[in-house]
């Protein structure tokens, strides 16, 4: 399987998420080992996962690309799981290493679970720190504000967390997790579970995004990063791939409306390659799509399109600046990008 937190679709057994094996923190404080330091740590992230691509939002956001340096690994993977075959010589040019099992191995021997994105890498001693999604950018946010830069919001504003954390925890299981149960389930009835949990907290999602810009409070949030990463997909591969297919986003017109938004805020549609999603989700899920044939479609002209979701006030980085220029070399390809 493809994305983070070790997803394993099973024949017998229904789609289940473990949590991640390696789950130690980066901190200010350096309480498991590992201080925060700029030049230390990599990155490492598919682009078509869109757990990883919460990392490569925050970190955009946060202006932490000098202080935390990217390894964007192949959207297909082989039998050894995410490999650097973009790089040239098939190596990550940080790392050294052909695969990002590598680090897990160097950290661990014979470590039993999958290997997923995203992960921090210690470059000094190769050895992977952590593959806690959960926590991961949570830690950009909080741990790392001594290298934020100038002007970075805050996606995590203390008088908000207890709000941010109910929200994201009502739309993780049922959206974020829900759109792999109905995708790799075995069983109708498991499929009509995961269906109806989906849809049915699209429309509160939907029914609380009328009146408001944002998920929690008048800025960007975490939040709003962890729906958006899913929210991105939908039309491109989870309405067919996955057969969430009640509608599309498109037709929902405050969800389309919201993730246009934000796809248009420096940080958020400049990181997404829609290229890298449509080809691993239909190349790599052969148990899904055994023909691996990869739809044209949809039209990605409509991600420009006005959204008028201005009128509803907001400031989406607060007292804070939009994040620069894309940083070189980092640009997403022109196969990949909405036109």
């Amino acid at each position: 399987m493809s994305t983070a937190g070790q997803e394993t679709p099973r024949e017998k057994k229904e789609f289940t998420r473990s949590g991640p094996h390696f789950s130690d923190r980066i901190t200010a404080d350096s309480r498991d080992g590992w201080p925060v330091e700029a030049g230390r740590y990599r990155l490492v992230v598919s682009r078509a996962c869109p757990w990883a691509s919460r990392a490569l939002v925050s970190r955009r956001l946060l202006g932490l690309e000098s202080a935390l340096s990217l390894a964007v690994a192949d959207p297909i993977q082989d039998e050894r799981s995410w490999r650097f075959t973009l790089d040239p010589g098939e190596r990550d040019p940080v790392l050294g290493i052909a695969f990002l099992s590598e680090a897990y191995d160097a950290r661990e021997k014979e470590y039993p679970g999958g290997v997923s994105v995203p992960a921090i890498v210690d470059i000094p001693s190769g050895k992977l720190v952590t593959n806690d999604f959960h926590t991961l950018t949570l830690d950009l946010a909080t741990q790392w504000t001594a290298l934020h830069r100038p002007g970075a919001p805050d996606l995590y504003p203390e008088e908000h967390r207890e709000e941010i954390d109910e929200v994201m925890d009502a739309f993780f299981l049922d959206v974020n997790n829900g759109v792999y149960r109905a995708g790799f389930a075995n069983h109708q009835e498991t499929y009509d579970d995961a269906f109806r949990r989906l849809f049915a907290r699209l429309d509160w999602l939907s029914e609380r995004l009328a009146t408001r810009r944002y998920l929690v409070g008048e800025t960007i949030t975490e939040a709003d990063i962890r729906l958006f990463t899913t929210l991105v997909r939908f039309d491109a591969v989870y309405h067919g791939h996955f057969k969430c297919n009640r509608n599309k986003l498109s037709e929902d017109r405050v969800l389309w409306g919201y993730v246009r938004d934000l796809f248009q805020t420096p940080g958020f549609g400049d990181t997404v390659d829609f290229d890298h999603i449509k080809r691993h989700y239909y190349q790599v899920h052969t148990e899904v799509n055994p023909k691996r044939l990869v739809p044209l479609g949809p039209d990605l002209s409509g991600w420009s399109t006005p959204h008028g979701r201005e009128e509803l006030g907001g400031r989406p980085f607060g007292d804070g600046t939009p994040p620069g220029p894309v940083p070189s070399g980092e640009a997403i390809p022109e196969a990949g990008r909405a036109r």
